[in-house]
This record gives C-alpha cells, structure tokens and sequence, in this order.
C-alpha cells in the first residue's frame, strides 16, 4: 500500500494503519531498533511503541516521508530505552559507542540556552553541508554508522572492507567533522 494510503487510513483513525505501517515498514524499523538495542524482546517492544506513537501523532502531524517519520521514532525511542536501562554507563557496549564516537565533536547538549538553541542550529546546517561534501560511500558509511547504529562489522561487510579500514576512514571522517564544526565557531 502507497505510504499516501496508509496516512490516509490514520486520519480516518482506521486501526488498518497500523497493520499496513507493520506491513511495510515493520522490518525496516525493527532493524533500527535491533542496531541500537540489541536484544529481540526490546526491539519488538520498541515497534510497538513506535505504532503507539504514529496512532498517536498523525493526525495532527502529516508525515512528508512515513518510512523516514517512523524511522526517527524507532531510533528515539530504542536511544530512550538505552538511557533508561544504562543510566550508569550509557549505551551499555556497542549499542552506545557510535554516539560516544561522535562525543569530541559535539557540545555538551544539556545546555538549553538561547545561545545553545542558535549553536544548534549552526550545527545542523555544517552537518548537512559536511554529508553534500562527502563520497557518496563516506556519507553512506556516516550514516549507517552515527544513524542507524549499524556495528562496525556489519558495515564492513556491506562496504566489502575490513573492520580496520571500517574504523580508519570513520576516524578520518570524524577528524573533518571536527574540524568542519571548528572552523563554523562550534565549541568543543
């Protein structure tokens, strides 16, 4: 069913939207939740969470990309749980380090200031001019990494490369963020 359909369907609040979002995007969105929580019951606790929330957010919000709206809730929600669970030591292993990796390029984000708020918005736009500049390979390695949460195995066995390279060009990646981030005037 085209994505259209299936807003359509939760604008009528017809449960049918929520089978035809599991239909479709079931998948995608439990492979988000499986990189970043690893662990099968949580992950389908999270889908559920995930329909939860669209039944609840459309209407009013009219998603422009459904696969993309569901997406960032499946990967909200599985960074919440992560926090909840391993409030200590955060992610827990390997479900956090991708985020830990990103730590030295980013400020402290607990700060809610309007100074901050502008930062932010500095970031955002030096984030999306750093994915432009890059490969198409860099930025889809970027991605599957700092997004999706994808471990560096798996991305090197989507990339056919070893872990090492994996690890060395995220490194190199990382090292141009910074330096993207410090030449805008972003604190570290």
């Amino acid at each position: 069913m085209q994505d259209d359909r299936i807003i359509d369907l939760y604008f009528q609040r017809d449960e049918r939207a929520l089978y035809e979002t599991s239909e479709k995007y079931g998948n995608y969105c439990r492979t988000i939740a499986r990189n970043i929580l690893r662990d099968e019951e949580n992950v389908n606790e999270c889908f559920n969470d995930t329909l939860y929330c669209s039944w609840n957010t459309i209407p009013p919000t009219k998603p422009n990309s459904l696969k993309l709206f569901l997406g960032k809730i499946t990967r909200n929600l599985s960074l919440k749980s992560i926090e909840k669970k391993f409030a200590a030591k955060r992610g827990g292993g390997e479900a956090g380090a991708p985020i830990d990796e990103l730590a030295d390029c980013l400020a402290d984000a607990n700060q809610a200031n309007p100074e901050r708020i502008v930062e932010d918005m500095v970031i955002r736009e030096v984030l999306e001019q750093f994915l432009k500049d890059m490969t198409p390979q860099n930025r889809r390695m970027f991605v599957r990494r700092y997004w999706y949460c994808s471990s560096i195995k798996e991305i090197a066995v989507a990339f056919d490369m070893t872990e090492s390279n994996v690890s060395t060009n995220l490194s190199r990646i990382r090292g141009k963020l910074k330096d993207a981030l410090m030449k805008a005037g972003i604190t570290l």
